[in-house]
């Protein structure tokens, strides 16, 4: 570009004369120069500046060689083809050497996901490539700035520029792609779902004997401890996708240093048919056996029967599509260790690793199971009957008398003392139903009869209530009445209510507080006169109910042909029992207070 740019300013005029058309432009400054006393420029700035130098030349260059085409060219017809322009490339490349630093990273900063696929330490970051140097001979980075340096002159300069870093946002968790295909899966082939990442901090990587034994030949057949503790971090961080798992083989997808997870394999020879034979056997011979399997646990016993099912050294043969030829490289590594939890989980996997499914191992247990017991039962000699014969069962025979039954007790006997422990039942309550139940046996032995089962549950809970013994509401009692309110749907002010009319009368007294009736002429007909000739107003009836004018004392007739008093505040309908039922109404009104104050 320079070359071009003073071979147009020293070329000549027709006429000899020398035309000096511009003058050359100053030297571009270096994209890394910083002026003394100020800041470091970034790279962008220094590459934006170094852009704008090379436009002003480019545009003086282009002037300059119109100016001599108008003066020394011949006129010649006008060619309307597109003119080849060769020094685009050239141009381009200029400029790609002049922003190579610009566009360069520095040699000492590593970028996100730039670390090497190798063997002797982790991965740096995630699968971030590295944006192209100036230098890059990428096509595509070489059509972009010629392009941009062969526009009109009234472009937008910044085409050249790179696009502005935008804010860095949080490596996402890379999941490879996963091979889980449930629909493909069959007795001879489980896939199963990824492990979540490991937080135990334990030693041991398997939790059952079995799964530390595949752990164990896997240890034993490595020929580098330091990729069998990067697989086991692999394993642990869940770089492992979903396990498909076949007879002699184990298959998934591991997340490497790279972007595209590695297809790794575990092959496991198979056993043959005399060594399932022999497995079989010593399975159906104990039940506890095959009820282990089920329970997916793999008894001991069994393993060691002769047939190699677990694994020793030199077994597991790795396979992995990643460059490392280590045996086993740290992918099939983090494979075995996914495989020894999956062990852990359903011991069938091993009995599929070695070639058979877990449906028909099951049918052929019970084939096995049903054969054995089946000659077994052949050749058992047929054991004679229990019983006795028809013809003594049915000869009379005279039976002695039944003994003389105890006398019971004058009193039921105290319970024991409950203690109070943290989360057990309450002492009190114990106490309270282990006598409650001792009076009911009590009375059940010396009645024949025991009139609470005859009871419901609220009939039940109210006699409880007032089964305790002392008055007004303590904390105790508080306690109680709110259990038996919640266990019977009611509030405790109607437990309240209906306790003193149990203590009035009994079941008949909770009848009277809660059932009205109609009672038959007579008894009902002859209660006003009488309350009349005591000097007591005339008292208002409802159904059984005899009421005060003032609204603030009631009788009422129970079934029993007892008269029960009520009180209640002036004005509100809100009756509590009061007093001793009686079979005369003045009776029953006589510990309320004389006539007068009624």
């Amino acid at each position: 570009m320079d070359a071009g740019a003073s071979s147009a300013a020293s070329a000549g005029s027709p006429g000899g004369e020398t035309h000096r058309v511009a003058e050359p432009a100053p030297p571009a400054p270096a994209v890394h120069d910083v002026a003394p006393g100020r800041p470091e420029a970034r790279p962008a700035d220094a590459a934006r500046e170094a852009l704008r130098e090379a436009r002003k030349r480019r545009a003086a260059a282009e002037a300059a060689l119109a100016g001599r085409s108008r003066r020394t060219a011949p006129a010649a017809p006008r060619d309307r083809s597109p003119a080849p322009r060769p020094a685009a490339g050239a141009r381009a490349r200029d400029v790609r050497e002049l922003l190579a630093d610009a566009f360069r990273m520095p040699d000492d900063v590593d970028l996100p996901g730039e670390g090497p696929e190798d063997n002797d330490g982790m991965p740096r970051g995630g699968s971030v490539p590295r944006p192209p140097a100036a230098d890059d001979s990428s096509p595509n980075t070489g059509n972009r700035i010629g392009t941009a340096l062969s526009g009109p002159p009234g472009a937008d300069e910044n085409r050249l520029l790179p696009a502005p870093a935008s804010a860095p946002t949080p490596a996402l968790p890379h999941r490879p792609h996963s091979m889980a295909a449930p629909k493909r899966d069959s007795d001879l082939r489980r896939t199963f779902p990824a492990f979540p990442p490991r937080t135990s901090e334990d030693a041991r990587f398997a939790a059952t004997w079995w799964g530390n034994a595949w752990v164990s030949a896997l240890v034993e057949g490595a020929l580098d401890a330091k990729r069998l503790a990067r697989g086991r971090s692999y394993a642990e961080q869940g770089h492992v996708d979903a396990i498909t798992v076949t007879p002699g083989l184990v298959l998934a997808y591991v997340q490497g240093s790279r972007p595209r997870p590695y297809r790794v394999q575990v092959r496991l020879r198979t056993l043959g048919d005399a060594d399932w034979d022999r497995f079989l056997d010593l399975a159906a011979d104990r039940t506890g056996h095959i009820a282990a399997l089920l329970d997916k646990e793999m008894p001991q016993a069994l393993a060691e029967c002769g047939v190699p099912l677990l694994p020793g050294p030199g077994d597991l043969e790795p396979q992995c599509s990643c460059p490392d030829r280590g045996h086993p490289c740290k992918h099939a590594a983090a494979l075995c260790y996914q495989t020894a939890r999956l062990l852990d989980a359903d011991p069938f996997v091993l009995l599929l690793l070695r070639g058979r499914g877990e449906r028909d191992l099951l049918d052929a247990l019970s084939r096995l199971s049903a054969a054995r017991a089946a000659r077994a039962a052949q050749e058992q000699e047929p054991a004679p009957l229990p019983g006795v014969r028809a013809s003594e069962a049915l000869a009379p025979r005279r039976l002695p008398p039944l003994p003389a039954p105890l006398p019971a007790p004058a009193h039921p006997e105290q319970p024991p003392a409950y203690p109070a422990s943290p989360g057990g039942p309450d002492p009190f309550a114990l106490d309270q139903l282990a006598t409650d139940a001792a009076a009911r046996a009590h009375a059940l032995l010396g009645t024949g009869r025991d009139p609470v089962g005859e009871l419901t549950l609220w009939q039940d809970a109210v006699r409880l209530a007032a089964a305790r013994p002392g008055s007004g509401l303590t904390a105790g009692t508080r306690a109680l009445y709110a259990s038996l309110a919640a266990a019977t749907d009611r509030t405790p002010a109607d437990l309240a209510r209906a306790v003193a009319a149990w203590r009035q009368g009994g079941i008949e007294g909770l009848a009277v507080l809660e059932e009205p009736w109609d009672p038959p002429a007579g008894r009902f007909d002859r209660a006003r006169p009488l309350l009349l000739a005591a000097d007591l107003p005339a008292f208002r009836p409802w159904h059984n109910h005899l009421t005060h004018p003032r609204g603030h004392i009631q009788l009422r007739l129970g079934r029993d042909g007892l008269w029960y008093a009520y009180e209640s505040e002036p004005g509100h309908d809100d009756w509590w029992p009061r007093g001793t039922p009686d079979l005369d109404p003045v009776g029953a009104l006589t510990g309320l207070g004389t006539p007068t104050d009624l």
